[in-house]
């Protein structure tokens, strides 16, 4: 339990950390004029390599139990919401640029669901690219998230 509060944590204090990192609200003179590259929907700077794309991929993330719980999962950007269980979300996604080289982690954090024991622990997940389960936490026994490397 501790470990799953503990990696839940550390994953929300460093999606604040990195959410405010690029914002230009307070660059002085020296930065105003400097232009930074546009990001793509799925994260990536775009200009990498230009006018290379990957095949799209549709990524399902899935967190069973019942009741509801909070969620977060890493697809195209991030996201954390209170959502009711079981829970399902689709997303699709294309590869561009240098992510074509080295890939984009999807990834889904369980909400804490009650065991058969009454004791916390999490949800299961999984995560599936393209119709194919490519990642589990063992049906909710393993106190680890769902994450994957998608490339193409």
């Amino acid at each position: 339990m501790r470990k799953t509060a503990t990696l839940i944590i550390t994953l929300l204090a460093a999606s604040v950390t990195l959410t405010g990192c690029g914002s230009e609200k307070d660059a002085g003179p020296a930065k105003a004029g400097k232009a930074s590259p546009s990001v793509s929907a799925s994260g990536g700077a775009k200009g990498s390599a230009p006018g290379k794309k990957g095949v799209a991929h549709q990524v399902v993330f899935e967190v069973g139990g019942t009741g509801a719980g909070k969620v977060m999962w890493i697809g195209n950007t991030n996201h954390f919401e209170q959502v009711t269980l079981p829970w399902t979300k689709t997303e699709s996604m294309r590869l561009e640029g240098a992510e074509l080289k080295v890939g984009v982690t999807v990834s889904v954090v369980p909400a804490t669901v009650k065991g058969t024991d009454g004791m916390l622990r999490p949800a299961p997940c999984t995560i599936k690219v393209d119709g194919k389960q490519v990642a589990d936490n063992q049906g909710g026994k393993s106190d680890k998230y769902c994450k994957y490397e998608l490339k193409d």
